[in-house]
């Protein structure tokens, strides 16, 4: 059966008024071997690649380690547009790619965090809400409920991953900026989750 087409919002994963895809639900198969998993797979190995040069690296700021952190954090894109082009929605996707995102930005903390490159109050607020998340996520699970990401939620990411990148780039002004607005979207978004497990409780 042919897939419906989808609208510009939702090939850009900006109106999502249709939920997630069931394929995605708790209780789903993981469907480990698709395409925008592929993606993911690539995006860990970046990460990882990321995290080892940049670590080693004299400042913190060399080219090829802040590429590799771009390309991870573009791959988040990637990702979800390989799904909604070939309708490869899996259960192992809706969980890796925000695990992916989290540890991307808790990457980028670590090294901006090491070198000094970003305000490390602001940062040490976003490893709090990331430690947060990383343990009350199963912990919900295992109840049976499921923590549903919100728009601002997703928003929240590029900001952020953006200020982590102008400080890759040795740019702590516009990095410090941006880190603001990510850290006021997060806190937002962290109130609208703690809304669902009380409401859900």
């Amino acid at each position: 059966m042919a897939r419906p087409s989808l609208s510009l919002g939702q090939l850009a994963g900006v109106d999502r008024s249709d939920g997630p895809p069931p394929e995605t639900l708790q209780g789903a198969p993981l469907r480990p071997w698709t395409l925008p998993n592929a993606i993911g797979y690539l995006r860990a190995a970046l990460l990882v690649a990321f995290l080892v040069l940049a670590l080693r690296s004299d400042t913190g700021t060399d080219p090829l380690p802040t590429a590799l952190y771009a390309a991870a954090a573009w791959g988040d894109q990637l990702d979800g547009l390989a799904a909604r082009l070939t309708g490869q929605y899996s259960r192992l996707g809706a969980l890796l790619d925000p695990a992916l995102d989290r540890a991307l930005i808790v990457s980028g903390v670590v090294v901006t965090w090491r070198f000094d490159l970003l305000p490390r109050w602001a940062l040490a607020i976003l490893v709090a809400r990331e430690l947060l998340l990383l343990a009350a996520g199963p912990i919900w699970l295992r109840r049976g409920h499921e923590l549903r990401i919100t728009m601002l939620g997703r928003w929240a990411v590029w900001p952020t991953m953006a200020a982590i990148g102008f400080g890759l780039l040795g740019l702590p002004r516009p990095g410090a900026v941006l880190l603001y607005v990510g850290v006021a979207m997060t806190l937002g978004a962290t109130a609208q989750y703690a809304r669902q497990l009380s409401t859900s409780a």
